[in-house]
């Protein structure tokens, strides 16, 4: 990773393997991740391959996703699975809460 960095933004993750998963370079100093925003870091591992790691923001905090340590060169094929889910998963839930604060309105009036 470059100097300066804190990861990288997941941008797009196609479903699709031939498919590159899509990044923006996270600075050092950029604000925490928002909602449903996911962020990848790798750097070499101890022996071989790659110590991965993914962060997922929430309303109030950014969590650590998972690690996959020494994990071999292909490495985006053995995360894309976690983070093409995860990723449907916020985008299911921000549809879900935007109907219920709109059903909530609705009520209101």
């Amino acid at each position: 990773m470059p100097a300066g960095v804190r990861g990288a933004l997941v941008r797009s993750i196609p479903s699709d393997h031939g498919h590159p998963i899509g990044v923006l370079w996270l600075p050092a100093d950029a604000p925490r991740l928002s909602l449903g925003r996911i962020s990848l870091r790798w750097e070499p591992a101890t022996g071989a391959g790659w110590d991965v790691t993914a962060h997922l923001g929430l309303a109030t905090t950014e969590v650590h996703l998972a690690s996959w340590l020494a994990a071999p060169d292909d490495w985006p094929h053995l995360v894309r699975p976690t983070v093409h889910e995860v990723t449907g998963l916020c985008r299911a839930l921000a549809l879900a809460t935007a109907g219920l604060d709109f059903s909530n309105r609705l009520a209101a009036l």
